[in-house]
């Protein structure tokens, strides 16, 4: 009871006291700012304000709203009106910053502040009190007249931020421009000498910053800035600790990109480790790597902070783990590896022991041969794998790795070890195969086998024996060997039937032998070959199975068939069971023929050939079209013969030909049908049969112009366009005018020879040829003293002679003669005249014509004369150059005149004309004619009177 009275008498006084200090305050004068001071920061672009509260009543704490006016270059340039709440104590200093987007530097700023009591228990209280006073901040001097600023100066922002820079400038300066990395960049004036630029999302160029000036023009005026842009800092990824050894946690993380940049802007990111239940706190020295030591008290929880921070922001992740949980165990070691034979070997490695309660899961992979075998083997300290089925003559490598087998975290790092196993006898005979040709009188035999695969090799093969042994003399056996490079062999046998053994050898022995035997008539059956299609899978091969028991197995063996190219013999080993095959190969090739024969195998290894099959892998066009030669051109047809077009080596199999053929007529012949070729209209004919190689075109116009082409095609198609030829059918009579010319022809040739014969005859016989002076034997007679070289007889150097004429005419002859000869110009002769001992003178002629008499006797004729034709004679005895004239006028008969038997003349060649001095000392006392002149004799041919 007491109490309550108590407590409400308290509560009366306290009320009182409120009243009355209500009272107190609203006769108080309002709360004014008083001793308001403005600092700045240029670099952090900071307003610091701080001021009082002036008539503040002791005692008391009020809610206060303060309105804050900041204006930029003049008063009445009010940039920002913030209001600012919070609680007065009496005597306190209250504090308020602002940070500006523009640089301080670039202009004078002005602030003022005005109060109000935010207090519902003094509603007399909340209005405005007055302003306070302006004050002026001017972060920079008063500039110069040919001043040039740039701000902020040292300007440290992160990649993607917005900046504001701006030039200031004296007033000597008027053109200014800017320029961004080069680049002219406009901004916004604030007034005639400052100018402001907005850069939005400011790039990361490169750590040395991104570089804006400004200059003046034309003075040439510049200042600038280095804009340090950093990248982003980012918060540190996939952050870890584990331990190896139980002594040291290994802390990694991934740190992204460095924040360094140069100038000492920025140094790249620091990072910090803190561990929260012990407190401790570590600088680190690496970027994604921290190392912190394990108490001996063993703590088995941890949990870590990883803080990443650089100048402008700050990163961090935390990490809260069991150690027990975060073992990453050493690689393994002492590895070795124990060869038992070419297919086994033993693997023995040892891990870091932890005692007995620790156990470790080791995993082991066996690599070779492109396989991988896998085994897990638990181990405390160490542990060992043998491996079995390995392949001779193989390097393997061997990789293990162990992890924690209670709680995994993580493999160890690998441990590799390498080795190879030792060679081993090859474990399979040769696949062989053989092809027997008989050559002057024996066999040759072509052996082919297939290389070992690695796995049946055992080794690297040095070498291949082939041994054969003759069946009916098994004494002999020869042993022929080839280097492991090669897959065949040739051997010449004779006709005897041979068992032949293939083996394959290397350095640890050799293979089991592959038994083949021939005969002297191995696969010389005649069997007819089949052409086969290639389906899908490949050449479908079927042959019907040999009779009876005997039969081991068949053999199919392909090759392609290529004109410039020998054989790549493939075959394949059918079993005994089996009568078809389908035979693929990668290395089929469209347009090439591929030939397949089908071999049975006796139990006496002897092979026979059972089929032959020919097909292309695809089919294609002919390559070549036929060259076509004309014949037998008639008015009516024309034959066409391409015999020397092969229908083998084409790339598919000839199926037929087409002839076609154009003419102006644009009408087709019986048996050819419209078609289009190339465009154009033709007529078609189609040859079915591929082995014929001529055809007759009839029914055509005569002295027409024919056009042809023939091409041939398989399967797919017809081969390449060709060219047209043109032939032109002669006219109706053309062949007969031909079989009338050539015989008339020929006859009259003949006609021609006989007469010309005939006449050649008549000249020699009749009128033979005159002989040449220069080759007479007679020039060697001669010898000049004037002129030693002269060969050639001149007859001015003969003394003329009488000349004698005989005549035996009738008187009425005689005259009827003379009459006549006026009419004709006589024939003259030049004459010599020498004297003789004889009764009369005698006369030669000079090279002319000779009496046939006198050639004869080897001698000159003389005949006497009268001596009253002395003078005569005399007269004649003038110089050789007035020989014609007196001859012109005493000779007037020539021979043509005189019948035969009317007159005899002795013509004579001059033995020997004197030297040129010895004209006048002619001998007189000549006893003997000299003989004659070798000339040829010459006889007269007279014509016989009509």
């Amino acid at each position: 009871m007491a109490f309550a009275v108590l407590q409400a008498t308290f509560l009366l006084a306290l009320l009182s006291l409120r009243t009355y200090q209500g009272e107190v305050l609203a006769e108080l004068s309002p709360l004014t700012p008083a001793s308001l001071k403005i600092s700045f920061n240029s670099q952090l672009q900071h307003l610091y304000l701080q001021w009082t509260v002036q008539n503040f009543p002791d005692h008391q704490e009020l809610k206060m709203i303060f309105l804050i006016e900041i204006s930029r270059i003049k008063i009445s340039n009010v940039i920002l009106v913030e209001t600012y709440r919070t609680t007065v104590k009496p005597n306190q200093v209250i504090h308020w910053s602002w940070k500006s987007k523009l640089p301080l530097e670039c202009a004078t700023h002005f602030v003022r502040i005005k109060s109000m009591v935010d207090d519902a228990r003094f509603p007399k209280l909340s209005s405005w009190s007055e302003w306070s006073s302006w004050e002026e901040v001017q972060a920079q001097r008063p500039l110069k007249p040919n001043a040039l600023f740039v701000f902020p100066k040292d300007k440290l922002v992160e990649e993607g931020a917005n900046v504001t820079i701006c030039s200031i400038w004296g007033s000597n300066l008027k053109d200014i421009f800017c320029y961004l990395e080069g680049e002219l960049i406009h901004g916004e004036q604030l007034d005639s000498h400052i100018r402001t630029f907005e850069l939005s999302n400011v790039p990361f160029i490169r750590t040395a910053g991104t570089n804006f000036f400004c200059t003046e023009k034309p003075t040439n005026i510049t200042n600038g800035i280095v804009l340090s842009v950093s990248h982003v800092l980012e918060e540190p990824k996939d952050f870890s600790c584990e331990t190896q050894d139980f002594k040291t946690l290994s802390c990694t993380w991934i740190p992204g990109v460095d924040t360094h940049l140069d100038w000492s802007m920025q140094p790249s990111q620091t990072y910090t480790l803190v561990e929260s239940f012990s407190g401790e706190r570590k600088q680190c020295e690496h970027k994604n790597l921290c190392n912190w030591k394990i108490t001996q008290e063993l703590q088995e929880t941890y949990n870590f902070t990883l803080i990443a921070e650089n100048n402008l922001r700050r990163r961090s992740v935390n990490l809260l783990f069991n150690l027990t949980h975060r073992v990453h165990p050493l690689a393994p070691y002492n590895v070795n590896i124990k060869i038992i034979d070419a297919t086994r070997a033993e693997l023995t490695w040892n891990v870091l022991a932890r005692g007995n309660y620790y156990t470790l899961l080791c995993q082991v992979e066996l690599e070779g041969e492109g396989k991988v075998i896998r085994a897990n083997v638990s181990v405390k300290v160490s542990g060992e794998e043998v491996f079995s089925e390995l392949e001779p003559d193989t390097e393997y490598q061997v990789h293990i790795r162990c992890a924690d087998a209670g709680h995994f975290w993580k493999w160890s790092a690998w441990t590799d070890q390498k080795f190879r196993t030792p060679q081993a006898a090859p474990s399979k005979a040769p696949v062989v195969w053989s092809k027997v040709r008989n050559e002057n009188g024996s066999c040759v035999v072509n052996l082919f086998w297939k290389p070992l695969s690695k796995h049946h090799a055992s080794g690297k093969i040095l070498h291949y024996n082939a041994i054969t042994e003759s069946l009916d003399k098994p004494s002999r056996v020869t042993v022929h060997s080839t280097s492991g490079l090669h897959n065949s062999m040739e051997l010449r046998l004779d006709q005897c039937a041979y068992q032949i053994k293939v083996t394959a050898n290397n350095s640890a022995g050799q293979s089991p032998a592959s038994v083949i035997v021939i005969s002297g008539d191995s696969g010389q059956e005649e069997v007819e070959e089949e052409i086969i299609r290639r389906t899908e899978d490949g050449f479908f091969v079927s042959w019907k199975p040999l009779p009876g028991d005997k039969v081991i197995g068949y053999v199919v063996e392909w090759c392609a068939r290529l004109q410039d190219q020998s054989c790549d013999m493939q075959w394949r080993n059918i079993g005994p069971n089996t009568t078809s095959t389908v035979i693929s190969s990668d290395v089929f090739r469209p347009g090439i023929q591929y030939d397949f024969r089908v071999y049975g195998i006796s139990t006496e290894r002897v092979a026979s050939l059972m089929g032959k099959r020919t097909g292309y892998y695809q089919e294609l066009v002919p390559s070549t079209n036929p060259q076509v030669a004309v014949n037998n051109v008639t008015s009516h047809s024309f034959i066409l013969n391409w015999t020397d077009y092969s229908t083998l080596n084409q790339s598919g199999f000839i199926q037929g030909y087409h002839v076609y053929l154009k003419s102006k007529h644009r009408q087709c012949q019986p048996g050819f049908e419209k078609a289009i070729f190339s465009g154009d209209s033709v007529c078609k004919y189609d040859i079915k049969n591929p082995e014929q190689k001529t055809f007759t075109v009839e029914h055509l116009q005569p002295e027409s112009s024919y056009e042809f082409l023939v091409t041939s095609y398989t399967h797919v198609g017809e081969g390449l366009n060709g060219t047209f030829r043109t032939v032109i059918t002669p006219d109706k009579l053309s062949p007969t005018l031909v079989q009338i010319i050539l015989p008339m022809t020929f006859s009259v040739l003949l006609i021609i020879a006989v007469c010309y014969w005939k006449s050649q005859w008549m000249k020699e016989t009749c009128y033979p040829d005159i002989p040449d002076p220069n080759k007479s034997s007679i020039l060697s007679l001669i010898k000049s003293k004037e002129n030693p070289h002269l060969t050639i007889m001149n007859v001015k150097d003969c003394i003329p002679d009488a000349i004698e004429v005989i005549n035996k005419p009738d008187s009425t002859k005689a005259q009827a003669m003379g009459t006549e000869s006026e009419l004709m110009k006589p024939v003259y002769r030049y004459l010599l005249q020498k004297e003789h001992s004889g009764p009369g003178p005698w006369i030669c002629f000079e090279n002319f014509t000779y009496n046939q008499s006198d050639f004869d006797t080897g001698l000159c004729g003389h005949v006497p004369v009268p001596s009253t034709d002395l003078r005569w004679q005399q007269g004649l005895l003038t110089p050789p150059e007035n020989l014609l004239n007196t001859l012109e006028r005493s000779y007037t008969k020539t021979l043509g005149e005189m019948r035969a038997g009317e007159a005899s003349l002795n013509y004579v060649s001059q033995l020997a004309s004197p030297l040129y001095g010895d004209r006048d000392n002619i001998s007189n006392n000549l006893t003997m004619p000299e003989p004659c002149s070798d000339y040829k004799m010459q006889m007269p041919c007279l014509t016989p009177p009509k």
